[in-house]
């Protein structure tokens, strides 16, 4: 039996994945904020649903209020540009997303890749430069390029979202350089790191809402992260 089947097979038969979990049992909420907006997900295996079947909080989130939505989500990826998958690279490729794409707002994964690979973190310039001064090759740079694309070709509002807690020093340094950056780019971020609560309840039912230390299974995304995720955005666009 080939390592990735027997990968999907246990995936496939975790409690935290089984069918009172599917999207199609899940309803809709009526009068949702965010009902009839665009919204753009750019992201790794969080977002696409690595150890979900292949549905993450992006489906929960545009099921349940109603949205449209665009799911640019590919495993192993990297905010920082060291390929024509990253983030940079799929960011600002117009055969990706097209510069004429009309986003009501974009949420973007702080990647757990970038941690792993242990990529620099680099400095934080702020917003008065141009999306091309920013550092790429550096996590500081390739989110503030990001963020600065973003603005300029698509003019939306950007929220980022964090992984919740797992051991790992170089992934905390990244949230709090993203609390840093949003201070001075005025974005949302969904700080799940240190949502106590959403961890203890991790921590208590870990088997059913985790497969691992970094992906949620169904249970996870659809009991935990998308209500959390949900009351952020419809907060957030209302002050915008």
């Amino acid at each position: 039996m080939s390592d990735k089947k027997s990968y999907n097979e246990y995936i496939s038969n975790l409690g935290g994945n089984s069918k009172e979990y599917h999207l199609k049992n899940v309803d809709i909420l009526p009068g949702s904020p965010l009902q009839g907006m665009n919204v753009c997900f750019l992201g790794s295996s969080v977002t696409l649903g690595h150890a979900s079947l292949g549905d993450s909080f992006v489906e929960y989130i545009s099921k349940r209020n109603s949205c449209y939505y665009e799911k640019l989500a590919i495993s192993g990826t990297t905010l920082v540009n060291n390929g024509p998958f990253s983030y940079s690279a799929r960011i600002s490729n117009p055969g990706i997303i097209p510069k004429n794409s009309l986003f009501d707002l974009f949420v973007v994964q702080l990647s757990t890749n970038d941690a792993r690979t242990e990529q620099p973190f680099g400095s934080i310039k702020g917003p008065d430069y141009s999306s091309n001064e920013y550092d790429q090759n550096t996590i500081a740079g390739a989110i503030e390029f990001i963020i600065s694309y973003i603005k300029q070709v698509f003019k939306c509002p950007i929220v980022f979202f964090t992984n919740t807690k797992y051991e790992n020093y170089e992934y905390e340094t990244m949230v709090n350089g993203l609390l840093q950056i949003q201070k001075l780019w005025n974005i949302g971020v969904i700080d799940l790191w240190n949502n106590n609560d959403l961890n203890k309840a991790l921590k208590d039912d870990y088997d059913l809402y985790m497969a691992d230390d970094v992906h949620p299974t169904q249970a996870g995304y659809l009991k935990l992260w998308t209500p959390i995720m949900e009351q952020y955005l419809y907060q957030f666009i209302q002050t915008i």
